[in-house]
């Protein structure tokens, strides 16, 4: 009895350090700060810990100090492909760098209306000690993050944290973005460009005023025509896509705010050729995975998530010293042309 559960106990940081010949505090320095530790040495415990089967607990870690061992990860919206793929990105910098990071959603779904901030998810979250956090999206009400200990560094990707100044910033240029889209389809010879603006934000906002100055600059103002909707799933693309389909003043083009909307507006823009009408061309924001499926093939801007992972992994692991204020980092967007907006 006394023999099955001897080795049937998980093996601890302390057999680790007997296995290895070195010290506990050498052991635990491996794990919280690899670089601290010469190559040999820290090779050596590895070794041993690898053939005890052992993992070092860095929750338990975290509770018993004033700051933790790994990096807390909040999501705006676990439904958005360009989130997950931004968070898959940022994990596998951080994993080379030798980190470890804790991942959880930032929000609760709303039955009456968009989501809300899942309170105590977070709190939950910065009771470990986060030793720094990064939220990828936009969350309801970014000032909610000033719970977060000042000397917490605060990184966010993909989003305007409007009411947090002391975040650093990674994301795309969305004016830029939305004028290469606008540039594309004048240069197609569309007129009567559309755009369908997202859930009311700093992003949509960004966005919106990008497509009206882009339209500007081309020439195409008295043509500009904005649709604004309380979200940014397919099926409210879909439904306001329709009712510009079948609107007096017809748009020839559509610059949807991100892939979703557009595939939404691609989805209705098939039901309209299939009843008689012309083609109408969609462009879409993100290149989710979802933009080069062939049923859509939708023509989108590239925001380079890998520069944006990289960029916001380097943050996190090393934040800018001494500052009140985050630090913005503008990427460019790069056009994808695809079938979508050639019609």
């Amino acid at each position: 009895m006394t023999d099955n559960h001897a080795t049937s106990r998980r093996p601890t940081i302390r057999d680790v350090a007997a296995k290895a010949g070195v010290s506990k505090s050498l052991v635990s320095l491996v794990y919280s700060d690899p670089s601290a530790v010469g190559e040999v040495r820290r090779q050596r415990v590895l070794k041993a810990a690898g053939e005890l089967g052992f993992t070092p607990n860095f929750l338990a870690r975290s509770l018993a100090a004033t700051s933790g061992h790994f990096i807390g990860i909040l999501v705006a919206n676990l439904h958005n492909p360009l989130f997950a793929e931004l968070v898959d990105l940022i994990r596998l910098e951080l994993d080379t760098m030798g980190e470890y990071a804790l991942l959880t959603s930032a929000t609760l779904p709303s039955p009456d209306g968009p989501p809300v901030i899942d309170q105590r998810t977070m709190r939950s979250l910065m009771d470990l000690h986060p030793k720094s956090v990064l939220v990828v999206g936009s969350i309801p009400h970014f000032g909610v993050l000033n719970e977060i200990p000042r000397e917490v560094p605060v990184v966010v990707a993909a989003a305007i944290p409007q009411g947090f100044p002391r975040a650093s910033v990674v994301r795309t240029n969305d004016a830029a973005g939305v004028l290469l889209a606008v540039r594309h389809l004048a240069e197609q010879g569309h007129q009567r460009i559309a755009h369908i603006s997202g859930r009311s934000g700093p992003v949509s906002e960004a966005r919106k005023l990008g497509y009206l100055a882009a339209m500007r600059a081309c020439g195409l103002g008295r043509y500009a025509r904005v649709e604004e909707i309380a979200g940014d799933l397919e099926s409210q693309g879909y439904e306001v896509a329709k009712r510009l389909l079948r609107s007096t003043r017809r748009p020839t083009a559509i610059v949807a705010f991100n892939d979703l909307l557009a595939i939404g507006a691609l989805d209705a823009v098939t039901d309209w050729v299939r009843a008689g009408g012309d083609p109408i061309a969609v462009t879409g924001y993100d290149n989710t995975f979802l933009a080069g499926l062939h049923r859509y093939s939708l023509t989108t801007l590239d925001a380079d998530n890998l520069a944006i992972a990289r960029k916001a992994a380097e943050l996190l692991v090393h934040p800018p010293k001494a500052r009140s204020r985050g630090s913005e980092f503008l990427l460019d967007p790069t056009l994808i042309v695809r079938s979508s907006s050639t019609v």
